[in-house]
């Protein structure tokens, strides 16, 4: 080696720094806890248990209600429900494999007094309670109606270089040899983080094989499956209504909406309704391009808006942040390492290391807004007003 330094024989462990890298990244990879080791290159975990409170209806005739067999699945004889936005109390007298039959338990003053009354056509239901009765068993009570399932994400391999030549070493501008690596080795830890950020969007889960890289999916990948709630603005401004809308789906899920992912540009329109009401956020907990809160009125709480420059103009996601986290496969942490060969002019080093994202319950915790207006269009509307 021409050049001396420190460190030079030495295997560094980055994974702390890389996690205040991505903490204090301004975009969506900030949302990533650290999650424990993956096992395999193929990395299974378990999703959580989040119950439901809502059932969807589709048909009612002599008080039984058509519904899919997941919603059936969390019905029980007794259990009490009620039509979204009514205060009748309906009683689920039985209840098959895609149907419940149920009785008028209480009107509170409802134009529905009968089973014959309610609606043909269904519509949304919340579920109240399921009352037991004394000296119950275990086996009696309201069960896990989304009992725990098992999804995958690929790893994938990230790799950064850091080179030093021995012109740069020789001017020493930036301090001796440890001072210009290590400041090196910082931008390219900040280049990774943003790598990660494109990936845990748009990448696509592909497994590791011979002839075939692994690749980790993101956001895109697995919020775009069958069953994950979406809603389609059809070419109108992102607004509290829209929001709102993808608010109440994932509560209805069991979900707890706290972000709301949007492109820069539909940051400044969603600002523009909020901005007698929106609060600013500086605190070290929490960074960003820009970071504000804005209260959810589904339930009162506070709701992040996070601007993410690589985010699509026409796209807007609600989501649960406790959906993500980050795992490195064992032993494959980021790290980096002396790869200077013989006779180099310099000094190079590569940080490497695999690693994957963890997507828990999607169905539950994310609602993606599509075929939004464009925020050029939007912000044109909202000055020419």
């Amino acid at each position: 080696m021409l050049y001396n330094y420190s460190f030079a024989n030495r295997k560094r462990d980055l994974s702390d720094v890389m996690s205040t890298v991505i903490k204090d990244e301004p975009r969506f990879i900030s949302n990533f806890r650290m999650a424990p080791d993956a096992m395999s290159a193929k990395h299974e975990y378990l999703e959580d248990q989040l119950t439901g409170r809502g059932i969807s209806v589709t048909a009612i005739a002599d008080g039984v209600l058509t519904l899919s067999a997941g919603d059936a699945g969390k019905l029980k004889t007794g259990t009490l429900i009620a039509i979204k936005d009514n205060p009748a109390l309906l009683r689920v007298v039985e209840v098959s494999a895609n149907s419940a039959r149920v009785e008028i338990a209480a009107v509170n003053g409802s134009e529905y007094s009968d089973v014959a009354s309610l609606p043909s056509g269904g519509g949304k239901f919340i579920i109240v309670s399921t009352p037991m009765g004394e000296g119950t068993s275990n086996g009696d009570g309201e069960e896990n109606y989304h009992l725990s399932t098992v999804e995958w994400n690929a790893t994938q391999i990230f790799r950064k270089e850091i080179v030093l030549s021995g012109t740069s070493l020789a001017v020493s501008l930036s301090g001796n040899a440890d001072n210009q690596l290590n400041r090196q080795t910082a931008f390219a830890l900040a280049d990774l983080a943003r790598d990660l950020n494109r990936v845990a969007l748009f990448g696509r889960r592909v497994e590791a094989s011979a002839n075939t890289r692994g690749e980790a999916g993101g956001l895109y990948f697995f919020g775009t499956q069958s069953g994950v709630p979406v809603i389609d603005a059809n070419k109108v401004k992102l607004d509290s209504f829209i929001i709102n809308d993808a608010a109440q789906a994932i509560l209805g899920e069991g979900g707890d909406p706290m972000q709301i992912l949007c492109s820069p540009g539909q940051a400044r329109v969603i600002s523009n309704e909020y901005r007698d009401r929106i609060q600013i956020l500086r605190s070290d907990e929490r960074r960003g391009a820009y970071v504000a809160v804005i209260v959810n009125e589904i339930n009162g709480r506070g709701m992040t808006i996070m601007a993410d420059p690589d985010m699509p103009d026409t796209d807007a996601w609600v989501l649960d942040t406790g959906c993500f986290a980050l795992a490195s496969l064992s032993g494959r942490a980021i790290t980096d390492m002396d790869a200077t060969p013989n006779g180099f002019d310099g000094i190079r080093r590569v940080a490497i290391g695999e690693l994957t994202f963890e997507f828990k319950n999607v169905k539950q915790r994310c609602c993606r807004i599509k075929n939004l207006l464009a925020s050029g269009e939007a912000i044109a509307a909202l000055r020419g007003a």
